[in-house]
């Protein structure tokens, strides 16, 4: 039986070559060669004005609430239809999380929804950019302006995506980046975070070591140092940044590739979309598609069952993705009890299809052609 999976890591053939230049190097440890190689390529061809890669796109979460000062009781806005890290890096540091609801086109938050929740204690919103399609970055910017609070851009699933012309990661003040084997960059496990406040640039390398300043003292800039503020153990090894930088030379290769394969879905089950039989990813004007992932949405939480079921029957894995955070059991005696239908439509309904380098075009027409057999069935 055929047997195609939901995700196959994609290696370039450098990963491991550079991997044992890093060894020779004699410096395996965090922010060595590879690591630096990283930050220029990230900075040159994003003009992100500081970037510090981190072991996750959580750490980085982390880091940034840490760098925005979030204390007991301030308040943070940031959609429901997100994976937990979102939330947790906020939780972490007493935050009340306030979730949007997702737009009715597409999963995002609703950015016209977000004044509405601003109060007094409201210190940042949080945009999820899910699969990779900008939210509306200039709404969110003006709020941000008009109410002085910080934007941090979760761009886990969103590397060389764009607004308006702009990278996405290069609009709030601060933006994490993963680079976990699911996405198209990827290291197996690992993070950045992009500065884009200078004003953070510093204490962001003195709490991503451990609140010293050793950084500083390997450049020369002090003759010790020490313990000058809170942080955390929140770099990786240069091991892990030699895997990243083979992936990043490949960069426009690996998107090329993607979006051929995004394409081809799009086309293929545009004919059931016409019908109604189910909705494809809608990308507003101003976002770019960077071919993160290719998911459908069906209709009703029954079909969405039964589809995944029929292309398992098949080998094929396609998987949904994720619920609610407003109503999972940590955070529902939190909430505030409003109803976020939009999410709950996409936890309900949202299917991610096989999305992979290596995804061959005879594996995409086999996917393809089971999901049309599925809507012709009685």
């Amino acid at each position: 039986m055929t047997h195609i999976p939901f995700n196959k890591p994609y290696l370039t053939g450098k990963e491991t070559h550079y991997i044992y230049q890093a060894v020779q190097s004699a410096k395996i440890s965090g922010d060595g060669i590879f690591t630096k190689k990283c930050h220029q390529f990230f900075e040159q061809k994003y003009g992100f004005k500081k970037c510090l890669l981190t072991t996750s796109c959580t750490d980085a979460l982390e880091m940034a609430a840490l760098l925005i000062g979030i204390q007991e009781g301030d308040e943070v806005i940031m959609p429901s239809y997100t994976f937990v890290s979102t939330s947790n890096a906020f939780v972490l540091r007493g935050a009340k999380i306030v979730f949007a609801d997702s737009n009715a086109a597409n999963p995002n938050l609703d950015a016209d929804q977000i004044e509405a929740l601003i109060t007094p204690r409201t210190k940042a919103i949080v945009p999820v950019h899910y699969a990779g399609i900008a939210c509306d970055m200039g709404k969110i910017m003006a709020l941000a302006n008009k109410y002085n609070l910080y934007v941090i851009e979760d761009a886990a699933q969103a590397i060389d995506s764009y607004y308006e012309g702009r990278p996405l990661g290069s609009i709030g003040h601060l933006a994490a980046f993963s680079f976990h084997e699911t996405k198209n960059i990827m290291a197996g496990e690992g993070g950045m975070l992009a500065i884009n406040d200078e004003k953070f640039a510093q204490r962001a390398e003195i709490i991503r070591e451990k609140g010293t300043n050793r950084s500083a003292f390997f450049r020369g800039e002090v003759d010790k140092y020490g313990w000058v503020d809170m942080g955390s153990s929140f770099l990786p090894s240069d091991i892990i940044a030699a895997f990243l930088y083979a992936q990043l030379e490949n960069l426009d290769d690996i998107q090329q590739r993607r979006k051929q394969i995004w394409d081809t879905y799009q086309a293929g089950l545009a004919p059931l979309a016409a019908q109604g039989k189910l909705r494809l990813p809608h990308l507003p004007a101003f976002a770019s598609n960077n071919a993160h992932m290719f998911f459908i949405v069906c209709n009703k939480a029954k079909d969405r069952e039964s589809l995944i079921s029929h292309l398992k029957q098949k080998g094929i894995n396609a998987v949904f993705h994720y619920l609610s955070l407003h109503k999972s059991v940590y955070y529902t005696p939190k909430h505030d009890g409003r109803e976020l239908p939009n999410s709950d439509f996409y936890s309900d309904t949202l299917i991610r299809l096989p999305f992979f380098y290596e995804l061959t075009a005879e594996e995409q027409n086999v996917v393809i052609d089971q999901i049309q057999q599925y809507y012709q069935l009685p």
